[in-house]
């Protein structure tokens, strides 16, 4: 291996370290307790180390934004595959998966979807991460999508009812006790399953 070989590997395992780390402080005590200064000292390294990867706290969350899309991604993939009970099953499949990767990794749910991490959503410039987030989501609720409907467009309704799901039941504006019930009216009626 050579000089410059080593040198590029130990700063993309640096950048990992950072960005393991700011997600595991916001993970423990929210997204207000990551800063540079305590990601310096959590990681052993100065200030200026963490500015040669990262602009700011902004860049920081995009990436653990961008981890986490590819995270969910696999997590709807693999709950679906698994699935036997044909489209509705793996519709319900989806749905719990992603309430289930939502209340599981709040911190990474708020850098996907509350937080600004500069990322570019619906767009050209949409990072593949979130990109493949959302295939992975188009990939099961467009087969039910219904004739005439876009399957791009009622893959977005969805997710924003699981999106509206998962935020108010964190926030504690629905009951808990009701994911299974939500997530069968989901399937029942909006995928008219």
């Amino acid at each position: 291996m050579s000089v410059q070989e080593r040198k590029q590997r130990e700063r993309a395992e640096r950048e990992r370290l950072i960005v393991a780390t700011a997600r595991e402080l916001a993970e423990q005590q929210g997204w207000d307790a990551v800063t540079t200064r305590r990601l310096a000292e959590r990681i052993e390294y100065s200030q200026p180390v963490l500015y040669s990867h990262f602009r700011g706290k902004r860049e920081i969350i995009g990436a653990v934004a961008l981890d986490g899309a590819t995270e969910m991604a696999a997590a709807l993939r693999a709950a679906t595959a698994a699935a036997a009970d044909g489209p509705r099953g793996r519709v319900a499949a989806l749905a719990r998966a992603y309430l289930d990767f939502a209340a599981a990794n709040p911190a990474v749910y708020d850098a996907m979807f509350q937080l600004d991490g500069g990322l570019a959503f619906a767009q050209e410039s949409t990072p593949e991460q979130l990109k493949d987030a959302f295939a992975a989501l188009l990939e099961t609720l467009g087969e039910v999508a219904g004739e005439g409907v876009h399957p791009g467009v009622f893959t977005e309704v969805f997710w924003a009812a699981l999106h509206g799901q998962a935020t108010l039941t964190r926030a504690g504006r629905l009951p808990p006790e009701y994911v299974d019930q939500r997530v069968e009216l989901l399937v029942d009626r909006l995928a008219a399953l």
